[in-house]
């Protein structure tokens, strides 16, 4: 039992659920229904349980207005993540961000599916205005099409390097910070030959892999279980905006482009439709688009096609 910063920290360890549950009970801590079976499983497994509380005098004290993340270390042999005592007081679906650093490739679950979200997929240009909303719906559709039972790699990146980049590569102090303890701190040269040392030229070497999933009791009714792989292919959940031409139409060549133009517009609508579960007829009318694919400037009357010419 301990105090860090502003929690009260305390490590618990049992044999039976019932002595654990009525120690955290005593101690002010309400327990959800159910909670009896799955602490009883991590019991049998050798576990122990982490309990943290806000100390509201020491976070006083330190001055700040919001709570800090509590990093831990520890070592196991089970490369795993417990996500069965959270969904037992859960009210509804819940979203999980797992970022996985490793040295030598991407992390997948072994006991669920690891699915890649679509990728590279033309999609209408109000996307970018609406992206939040594009990303939210298109990732509920993604999981819909699943039948809810899917993990789904969003991102995975080798660290060394980036083209194109969705954000710098994370540099060897944030790398530390974030618990990669086998890279060089920069604080603390260190020698050639000793753990941590990079020669120069040389990348670090850190692979991070995000994975992303909606999880409830009757999907996910197993904790998470990963592993290591050695494939690292870049990867990340992109989405391609292209702008059409908005000059003048001299191009010799302008005739056709409107075609391909019009066939492109139709696939960006299909696109969006399939990604997100919108109609695809709203997706239409949000593109200023025919049934035909064309746009607004294209369905001139007869009489203004000739003045025009």
């Amino acid at each position: 039992k301990y105090t860090v910063g502003e929690y009260d920290i305390v490590i618990h360890s049992a044999k039976q659920s019932g002595g654990l549950q009525t120690r955290l009970t005593e101690n002010g801590y309400t327990i959800p229904a159910g909670a009896s079976r799955v602490l009883g499983a991590y019991i049998k497994q050798g576990m122990r349980f982490f309990v943290a509380k806000v100390n509201l005098k020491e976070q006083s004290k330190l001055g700040y207005s919001y709570l800090r993340p509590i990093q831990v270390a520890y070592e196991s042999p089970k490369f795993m993540l417990p996500i069965r005592l959270g969904m037992a007081n859960a009210d509804g679906a819940q979203d999980l961000f797992v970022y996985a650093l490793t040295r030598n490739g991407r992390v997948e679950t072994t006991n669920y599916r690891t699915v890649r979200l679509p990728e590279g997929m033309d999609v209408p240009e109000f996307v970018k205005d609406q992206f939040e909303d594009f990303y939210r719906s298109m990732f509920a559709e993604q999981v819909r099409k699943e039948r809810g039972e899917a993990v789904f790699l969003e991102y995975a990146w080798n660290m060394g390097w980036c083209d194109p980049c969705a954000a710098d590569p994370l540099s060897p102090t944030e790398l530390r910070d974030l618990g990669v303890w086998w890279v060089a701190d920069p604080g603390r040269p260190v020698r050639p030959g000793a753990p941590g040392f990079v020669p120069p030229g040389m990348s670090q070497q850190v692979f991070i892999t995000r994975l992303h999933l909606r999880y409830d009791r009757a999907h996910f009714p197993e904790d998470l279980v990963f592993q290591q792989t050695g494939d690292q292919q870049n990867y990340q959940a992109r989405f391609v905006i292209h702008h059409a031409w908005a000059g003048d139409n001299s191009c010799p060549r302008w005739d056709a482009y409107k075609g391909e133009l019009r066939t492109r517009h139709g696939q960006e609508a299909e696109n969006l439709a399939s990604l997100t579960g919108w109609s695809v007829n709203s997706i239409r009318r949000k593109m200023n688009l025919a049934a035909d694919g064309s746009a607004p400037e294209e369905r001139a009357h007869w009489w203004e096609r000739i003045w025009r010419n």
